[in-house]
């Protein structure tokens, strides 16, 4: 496990405000974890990025918070759940970690969800996907801070069957994560009209995908849908390549995509593409004034959509600590839902069921033509407006909008 002390300094009389003498603060310190997968198939999608990301938003705040300083913990997780629970158990007991942030997989978050309600600490879930973190696995503690599976569905799903290819049959990975992009994304094809004709599964970390795609070539559907992330999405796809299905009469399509994932399999490959991102770094100048920061920091490598979402949280996690003036998880929790935020990379609120709902965009992968740089590998089709974007209340099966 990796600690990185961001500040010693007690900066008394730069927040003056939150040192008065209620300010409290456990452990006389802020203490928050990067629980994230560094090593494993996840890791270019949030991994090392995300500690770079923490670390950036502990700087920006000014490096300590009433008066106290922050200190940064890292732990991989290897997206696997048991790794997860025992390394957020682990920072919360033996470090006093009062948040943690990040979990790239859906299996990992949920493993450390259940830590942190147990334990009343604050998780902020940045990289995995599933709707359940803030449905019907919801709890007290945790926010839902950049995408789920409906916003993905929502938006590659709802543009690719706006399109008229309205035959689906998904090569699904057998977790959590992938089941619940399928599901969703099934309704959204089933609502236009369209027919989902089977689907197949595969483990996580599968390296041979030819007889998964060879079913869902068999299928004549219009649509291959990936409901998979990561290593699995990237070899899913060069496979599809090596098999003659990309520019067949057959569209294949990755649900959940990254521009690491992007870079990874080069424009040749998925020019013009569209996938959904919570962020993207070229859409707004505040978006790229951020990215050229993080890039000097990260071997000139723009941030994904989740590592910018760490350094959201990260940031707005402190900014309510200094409003309550303790790191009360109770206390920061309701600040936190019941203020909007506005950080110049998102902007939206966080719901009763702890879901940020901000907007969305439906990307589209550049030709290698179009490309300026390495980083230059999307265009911003469409804005998807919150609202749009995010299941409705009226729908939720979390307790904390039910009450049961």
């Amino acid at each position: 496990m990796k600690k990185t002390l961001i500040s010693q300094v007690v900066a008394g009389a730069l927040f003056a405000v939150g040192t008065s003498a209620s300010a409290q603060l456990s452990n006389d310190a802020v203490n928050i974890g990067v629980l994230t997968d560094l090593s494993g198939i996840y890791s270019a999608i949030e991994g090392p990025g995300a500690v770079v990301a923490a670390e950036m938003a502990v700087s920006d705040f000014g490096g300590s918070v009433l008066g106290k300083p922050i200190n940064i913990t890292s732990a991989d997780t290897q997206s696997k759940a048991d790794l997860s629970s025992s390394k957020a158990r682990e920072m919360f007991e033996r470090d006093n970690v009062d948040m943690i942030v990040g979990n790239v997989s859906t299996a990992s978050a949920l493993a450390a969800m259940e830590v942190a309600d147990q334990m009343k600490r604050v998780a902020l879930v940045t990289g995995a996907a599933s709707l359940p973190i803030t449905n019907e696995r919801c709890n007290p503690y945790t926010v839902h801070w950049v995408y789920d599976t409906y916003a993905l569905a929502h938006g590659t799903g709802a543009a690719v069957v706006a399109t008229g290819k309205k035959t689906w049959f998904f090569v699904t990975a057998d977790y959590a994560f992938g089941h619940t992009l399928e599901r969703d994304t099934s309704e959204v094809v089933k609502a236009a009209g369209g027919e989902v004709l089977g689907s197949v599964k595969h483990p996580i970390k599968t390296t041979d995908f030819a007889s998964y795609l060879a079913q869902a070539q068999s299928s004549g559907a219009q649509v291959i849908g990936l409901a998979n992330a990561g290593g699995d999405t990237i070899g899913s796809i060069k496979q599809a390549a090596e098999l003659g299905i990309m520019g067949s009469d057959q569209t294949v399509v990755p649900l959940l995509m990254f521009s690491a994932d992007i870079q990874a399999l080069g424009l040749q490959e998925t020019q013009g593409m569209n996938f959904t991102v919570g962020w993207y770094w070229d859409y707004n100048e505040s978006n790229r004034k951020f990215a050229e920061r993080f890039m000097k920091n990260f071997k000139g490598v723009a941030p994904t959509s989740v590592q910018a979402g760490v350094y959201s949280a990260t940031l707005n996690y402190l900014k309510a600590i200094q409003a309550v003036g303790t790191d009360d998880s109770d206390k920061v929790m309701a600040y936190l839902k019941s203020t909007p935020i506005d950080d110049g990379l998102f902007k939206g609120v966080i719901r009763k069921d702890g879901k940020f709902e901000h907007d969305m965009y439906l990307l589209q992968v550049k030709s290698p033509k179009q490309s300026k740089n390495r980083n230059d590998i999307a265009t911003v089709a469409r804005v998807i407006p919150a609202a749009d974007a995010t299941l409705p209340l009226s729908q939720s099966k979390c307790k904390l909008v039910t009450g049961s």
